[in-house]
């Protein structure tokens, strides 16, 4: 998102140079909200009577908003993934009061419906293992069972961007499926971790693994023909 917009919400950015406000000469400033692109410190803008909730609490953050007739949405650059991040709302004192004391009155029930979906997640994701555990396996029916279950187990990881997490992952696409084994193969089958630590770029380290790579997935597909070795080695599924 950029810097001055996120739908139809004001904008509050914790800035990393510092800045002086165009009105008031005020500097330096740890929020500015601009205005013709120009920096206003919160006075200035008319948000100084806000108070700062940081993120966090997903329950307290919707209710202080909702209750708040003028809020702000608080967001600072990442650098490393080059986009602005939320780091929390500025709202109305009197509306986080109330947001607290809601939040307190029914910290119990919200207890208890966490521990409920956590049940049903872990529930989820000892069966979307068990499913890619059985795709691997019918990719690769050589693959020893428990190193298909140990693939399986590592990318399907919640929250972790693996490939088993993906939406193709999820639904069990064989080139998604065919990934996972190959970078489990990359890792544990090949000297590819070692040319990293040697700083060799990690495309050139891909590039000399990949023919141990395309070994092993040969040996665990369904069988040894010319026609799998070089579906393997362009990346596509075994034919099953």
């Amino acid at each position: 998102m950029g810097p001055c917009k996120e739908g139809r919400r004001i904008l509050v950015i914790q800035p990393r140079r510092h800045h002086r406000c165009a009105d008031c000469d005020r500097a330096p400033l740890r929020h500015i909200v601009l205005e013709s692109g120009a920096p206003l410190c919160l006075d200035c803008a008319d948000l100084g009577h806000l108070v700062f909730l940081p993120r966090g609490d997903t329950a307290l953050t919707r209710r202080a908003r909702a209750g708040s007739s003028l809020s702000a949405v608080v967001v600072r650059f990442n650098r490393r993934r080059r986009r602005y991040e939320r780091q929390g709302v500025f709202v109305e004192e009197p509306a986080l009061a109330a947001a607290e004391a809601a939040c307190l009155a029914d910290a119990e029930a919200r207890a208890r419906r966490r521990a409920r979906d956590a049940r049903r997640r872990a529930a989820e994701d000892v069966r979307f293992t068990a499913a890619l555990t059985a795709e691997i396996l019918r990719l690769f029916p050589r693959c020893p069972a428990e190193r298909a279950r140990d693939i399986a187990e590592h990318t399907s990881v919640r929250g972790s961007g693996r490939v088993g997490r993906s939406a193709a992952g999820r639904a069990l696409d064989e080139f998604a499926v065919t990934a996972a084994v190959r970078a489990s193969v990359r890792h544990l089958d090949t000297e590819y971790d070692a040319l990293l630590m040697a700083r060799v770029p990690h495309h050139r380290a891909r590039a000399r693994v990949a023919a141990a790579i395309d070994a092993v997935l040969a040996s665990w597909a369904a069988d040894g023909s010319d026609e799998v070795a070089s579906r393997v080695a362009e990346g596509q599924p075994p034919l099953t």
